[in-house]
């Protein structure tokens, strides 16, 4: 079963997050409608699946958690929300839950300035940023507050929010991953862009350093990508036969002492495509802690445990992969526009070390 979302699309992200508002829904579970009968804290965990089920029990308990009360002529809830503190209250179809975020936990972003934004592209339809590594592009996880569009959104709030026409990210980039992130300043343009990558009808090109040297100069890996079987880690994606149509084109712009810097071309855009793909050539990349030196990196770094050892294997503390170039057509003059960004500051210092 997948990941399900925890925040709605369209919240204003300019402003706190003091509740999270969910439906039990038969379909995300993928079972009948009869059939569902859900654990509370089971049914939180799939929402906030970087939480412990510890954690999430404890959240319950602390009374920060309601849910729908039900009858006998409507055991799918009758609209009046009560604090539950049971984990194990079982939930029905179509069942609301109310989490209430917790005080220390909310974040007032108005504070953020414009300079924390590095523009690459501006217009009235459209916003190229630079993203810089480590900041989330939206609320996620644990990751609530200070992401890319939050930033954004209290940017533009004054004139943009209030007329319903929020800025919205057309795709999405790693956590770790640096460089472009293309948004939509308004419904039209951000449906027309969303249309042309879910089209694959934009150019998306990489800059990634991956351990050792590539025999060849070039290459491209077309193998499918799936959920990793067998793994503990529930984002972990792999190359497997039945898994969705990928491909990656790559080419060795540099060698260098334990590393290569190597260009790469998406023409699919599969989760962790080019980690995926870099890793089944036998070359992942330097710092990706998922994906080439084992699970218990990523595990560690979830749970803050990560050595100097560690960091010291691992060689950066981030993935090496930085959004080059992106080339697709404006929404509304149908121009070719091809945005650029340099490699990271930080990237480019690891290259000249070596």
């Amino acid at each position: 079963m997948s990941k399900l979302r925890l925040l709605k699309k369209d919240r204003d992200l300019s402003k706190p997050l003091e509740q999270v508002e969910l439906l039990v829904r038969a379909s995300d579970l993928q079972e009948r409608r009869e059939d569902v009968e859900l654990r509370l804290d089971r049914f939180l965990g799939l929402h906030m699946h970087w939480r412990s089920r510890t954690s999430i029990q404890a959240l319950i308990r602390d009374g920060y958690v309601y849910v729908d009360v039900t009858s006998p002529d409507r055991p799918n809830g009758t609209g009046e929300l009560v604090q539950e503190t049971r984990p194990g209250r079982r939930l029905r179809d179509r069942t609301r839950v109310l989490v209430v975020v917790p005080e220390e936990l909310r974040v007032d972003l108005t504070m953020v300035v414009d300079n924390e934004l590095v523009v690459l592209h501006e217009d009235e339809d459209i916003l190229a940023v630079d993203k810089p590594p480590m900041l989330p592009v939206h609320p996620s996880g644990r990751h609530l507050a200070d992401t890319l569009i939050q930033r954004v959104h209290a940017r533009y709030g004054a004139d943009k929010l209030e007329r319903e026409s929020r800025p919205r990210l057309a795709h999405r980039i790693d956590r770790e991953t640096s460089g472009i992130v293309l948004v939509g300043m308004h419904p039209q343009a951000h449906a027309e862009l969303r249309r042309q990558f879910e089209d694959h009808e934009v150019g998306k090109e990489y800059l990634a350093i991956v351990r050792g040297a590539p025999t060849q100069d070039f290459g491209t890996v077309n193998d499918p990508i799936g959920s990793a079987r067998g793994s503990s880690i529930g984002l972990k994606m792999a190359c497997r036969p039945d898994g969705d149509e990928a491909r990656t084109d790559w080419k060795v712009l540099e060698r260098r002492r334990g590393c290569s810097l190597v260009h790469c071309r998406l023409f699919t855009g599969r989760q962790h495509q080019i980690r995926v793909h870099l890793e089944s050539i036998g070359h992942p990349l330097v710092g990706d802690k998922l994906y080439g030196y084992g699970e218990h990196y990523f595990q560690k770094y979830n749970d803050g445990e990560l050595t100097p050892e560690d960091l010291a294997v691992l060689e950066l503390p981030r993935q090496a992969l930085h959004h080059h170039r992106l080339t697709f057509t404006h929404p509304r003059t149908g121009a070719a526009l091809v945005i650029e960004s340099p490699l990271a500051q930080d990237l480019a210092e690891f290259l000249a070390s070596r």
